[in-house]
């Protein structure tokens, strides 16, 4: 799924000026410590699975949806890694939309299904070790998130 519906009608208000979003990010281990990742579709970058919380949803609720949609898998959620936020967490989208995100992150493990691309917003999915993350092309937002959980080095 695309931009959500509550999003669009508050774009619809503010145009693009920046908009504060509650959102979460999912990094599900294999038992060999390796981090599943997922390409996306519209910027064509690595990322994190991540998404916004929608009203009325739990941080929980949305990790485990985003998961599902992402990458077709649903996820033990194994506590919060961390939660983030500052000027590293903005993004001005190619329309000009400007969005602050405050990222709640969640260590996880896959529960069932196979990682599969929902080829809508994710084009492709991979698992990776710590050292070859380092040289994905990765968005700027998902590279500071990655650093900030040390699982990048620092810049």
């Amino acid at each position: 799924m695309g931009i959500s519906p509550y999003i669009e009608r508050l774009r619809g208000s503010i145009g693009s000026e920046l908009l504060l979003l509650p959102s979460v990010a999912v990094l599900a281990r294999d038992d060999q410590g390796r981090l599943l990742l997922v390409r996306q579709a519209d910027f064509g970058q690595w990322a994190t699975i991540r998404g916004t919380v929608e009203p009325d949803e739990s941080p929980d609720a949305a990790a485990r949806r985003e998961a599902l949609e992402e990458a077709g898998v649903e996820v033990e959620l194994r506590g919060i890694g961390a939660a983030l936020g500052g000027p590293g967490y903005r993004k001005t989208y190619p329309d000009g939309d400007r969005s602050s995100y405050v990222v709640i992150v969640y260590d996880s493990v896959i529960s069932s299904g196979s990682p599969t691309p929902d080829h809508d917003e994710t084009t492709e999915v991979g698992w990776f070790t710590p050292h070859s993350i380092e040289s994905l092309d990765l968005g700027e937002l998902n590279r500071t998130l990655l650093r900030d959980v040390a699982l990048l080095g620092a810049p």
